[in-house]
């Protein structure tokens, strides 16, 4: 780095920009995700579909790795509590792409 670089403030390009659109929501710079149902600042629903699918895979995978144990020691009564549990991963699953659809 020069001398020149270091004497320059590292915030002056910033503070030449003009100021963003006012925000949608007091408080939320830039707004609230809309349809998507969580703060987390998701504005596509090509990603909120994407994070849909990587939770159903995940939760699926754990599923299956639970349910091949529990047949392996006879524990009926946890394989289905397994199904149950994949059963609430589909319904959340659905949901979520549901919410990603809606999105404006």
């Amino acid at each position: 780095m020069t001398e020149q670089d270091q004497d320059r403030d590292p915030w002056e390009e910033f503070d030449r920009l003009k100021p963003a659109g006012p925000d949608r929501v007091a408080g939320f710079p830039g707004g609230e995700p809309a349809g998507f149902g969580f703060r987390t600042g998701v504005r596509s629903a090509k990603v909120a579909i994407g994070f849909a699918v990587y939770a159903l895979t995940l939760g699926t995978v754990l599923v299956v790795i639970g349910a091949v144990v529990f047949i392996g020691e006879k524990q009926w009564l946890l394989l289905g509590l397994m199904v149950l549990i994949e059963a609430v991963f589909v319904l959340a699953f659905s949901r979520l792409v549901a919410l990603a659809r809606q999105r404006r």
